[in-house]
C-alpha cells in the first residue's frame, strides 16, 4: 500500500473543523480523534477500490542495441488480469547513465485489455544497460493511496560507442576510390599491384613505361598501378590508466575507440585485413578473423563493454599479443598516451622494430587545455600552472621523438582531430606504395 500527496492535504485541511469546532466548545482532541478516523477511512475504501498490480503480466520490448548518445526507446507492455481498470503509475528501474528520467509514466488499462508505454532513454555510458524490475502503483479513485507491486522483468541494451567520427568517412572513402583506380587518378609506388596499360600522356612517369608494349603497340605505353589489397592493419587500444583520463568531454579511451573505428571502416572498404586488440594486462576486448559488412559491428560489440583499467599496461605483453593475431603485419597503430618520459620507458623497451614492410603509428590525444594553461600569466598562479604546462608538452614531444627514433611515427591530436589525421595518414600510405 502507498498514499499519495492528498492524503496530506486532507489531513491538514482539518484545521479548519478543529479550530471551528475548538469555538463552540468542543473538545478539541475529539475533533482531533475523529477527522483522522475518517480520513483513515476514506484511505482504507480508496486502496480497496483500487485494482491490484500484482494481477498485471508485465513484459518489455527493448533493443538489443544503441548507441552512446543517440535516443532509444524501451516498452513495457502491461496486461491487465483483474475486474478492475488499472490506473497505474510506472517507474522502470534504470541505472541513471540510461537516461530515463525521474518521470513515472501514467497507464490506464482496462480489465482484460493490454496497453504499452514507451520509456524514452537517452544513454551516457558505453555497456550494457540493465532495468531489474518494473515498479507498478495502482491508484484508487479518490486518489488518496492505492497498491503497488514490484514485478521482477529483466531488460537489457548493449549501448555501443557513439561513433561520431563517421562523418569523416564518405570524404575518405572518396580520396580511397581515387587511390583505387575508380576515377582518373592513379598513382604508382613502391609495392602498388600492376592494373592495366593506357598510352602514354605528357607528364607521365617515364619509369611506368612499358617497352615490350610499347615495342608491340607502336606507340608508347604506359603501365598504370593501384595500392595492394589484402594487406594487415592491427590496431591495439591501450585500456590501462592513462586510458581514463579525461580530455574534453570524454576520456582519452573513448577517442581511441572513435579513431578506431574510422580506421577499421576505411581499411574494410580498401580491401585490407583489419585486427583489433584491446589490452592493459590482459586482453579486453579482441577482433580478428572478421571481413566484410560484420566487421564493424564485431569490432563495436568488442568496444561496448570495455572501460580503462587503474593498472600500468603490460607493454610486452601487448605488443606479443599483436605478434599472435598475424606474423605480417603491414601497419600497426597503438592508440595510447605516452606523453610522461618515466612512464614511457616500458612502453619505448617493448616498442616493435619498425620495417620497410611494417609500419608503426603511435596515436596519442592532446588536452587543448593545457596549451591554453601554457599561455596565461596574469597572475602567479597562472604563472606556475604555465610552468607546469609547458613541462608536460615537453615531455609529450621528448616521447614522441623517441618513437620516431625507435622507427615509429607520432601523431598526436585533439579527439575531434585525431580520427581524421590517422585515417589520412593511412590513406598517404596507401599511395606512397607503403601499404
Amino acid at each position: 500500500m502507498f498514499v499519495t500527496g492528498r492524503l496530506a492535504l486532507l489531513t491538514g485541511f482539518g484545521v479548519v473543523p478543529v479550530v471551528a469546532l475548538a469555538m463552540a466548545g468542543v473538545p478539541a482532541w475529539a475533533v482531533v480523534g475523529g477527522w483522522l478516523l475518517l480520513c483513515a477511512v476514506l484511505l482504507t475504501i480508496d486502496v480497496s477500490l483500487a485494482a491490484s498490480a500484482r494481477t498485471v503480466t508485465v513484459t518489455r520490448r527493448v533493443p538489443a542495441r544503441a548507441r552512446m548518445g543517440e535516443p532509444v526507446d524501451a516498452e513495457v507492455a502491461l496486461h491487465n488480469h483483474g475486474p478492475r481498470t488499472l490506473n497505474a503509475l510506472i517507474r522502470d528501474a534504470w541505472q541513471p547513465t540510461a537516461g530515463a528520467g525521474e518521470g513515472r509514466l501514467r497507464v490506464v488499462v482496462p480489465s482484460g485489455e493490454r496497453r504499452r508505454a514507451t520509456v524514452p532513454l537517452l544513454p551516457r555510458r558505453r555497456g550494457e544497460l540493465v532495468s531489474a524490475f518494473v515498479f507498478i502503483r495502482s491508484r484508487g479513485p479518490l486518489g488518496l493511496g492505492g497498491r503497488q507491486a514490484r514485478h521482477d522483468v529483466r531488460g537489457a541494451i548493449r549501448i555501443l560507442p557513439a561513433f561520431a567520427s563517421r562523418k569523416h568517412l564518405p570524404s575518405r572513402l572518396a580520396r580511397l576510390r581515387e587511390l583505387d583506380g575508380n576515377t582518373s587518378i592513379q598513382v604508382r609506388g613502391q609495392g602498388t599491384e600492376f592494373d592495366s596499360l593506357r598510352e602514354y600522356v605528357r607528364g607521365d612517369d617515364v619509369r611506368s613505361i612499358d617497352w615490350r608494349a610499347t615495342a608491340r603497340a607502336g606507340t608508347t605505353m604506359l603501365r598504370t598501378w593501384r595500392p595492394e589489397r589484402d594487406r594487415h592493419v592491427v590496431i591495439l587500444i591501450d585500456t590501462g590508466r592513462t586510458a581514463a583520463a579525461r580530455v574534453g568531454d570524454g576520456t582519452r579511451l573513448d577517442a581511441a575507440l572513435e579513431a578506431s573505428l574510422l580506421l577499421a571502416a576505411l581499411a574494410s572498404r580498401a580491401g585490407d585485413h583489419v585486427h583489433l586488440l584491446m589490452y592493459d594486462r590482459v586482453v579486453r576486448g579482441r577482433v580478428t578473423g572478421v571481413e566484410g559488412a560484420g566487421l564493424l559491428q564485431a569490432i563495436t560489440d568488442a568496444m561496448a563493454p570495455v572501460h580503462a583499467r587503474l593498472v600500468d599496461t603490460d607493454w610486452g605483453g601487448a605488443f606479443a599479443a599483436i605478434r599472435s593475431l598475424t606474423t605480417r603485419p603491414s601497419l600497426i597503430v597503438v592508440l595510447t598516451a605516452q606523453d610522461a618520459a618515466e612512464s614511457a620507458r616500458s612502453f619505448l623497451g617493448a616498442f616493435p622494430t619498425a620495417s620497410r614492410a611494417t609500419t608503426v603509428l603511435v596515436g596519442s590525444v592532446t588536452d587543448d587545455a593545457v596549451g591554453e594553461l601554457a599561455t596565461r600569466r596574469d597572475s602567479r598562479e597562472d604563472i606556475y600552472l604555465a610552468a607546469a604546462a609547458e613541462r608536460t608538452i615537453r615531455d609529450a614531444e621528448n616521447v614522441a621523438d623517441a618513437i620516431r627514433r625507435a622507427g615509429g611515427e607520432a601523431i598526436t591530436a585533439d579527439p575531434e582531430a585525431l580520427p581524421p589525421k590517422i585515417a589520412d595518414r593511412y590513406l598517404e600510405l596507401k599511395a606512397a606504395g607503403r601499404l
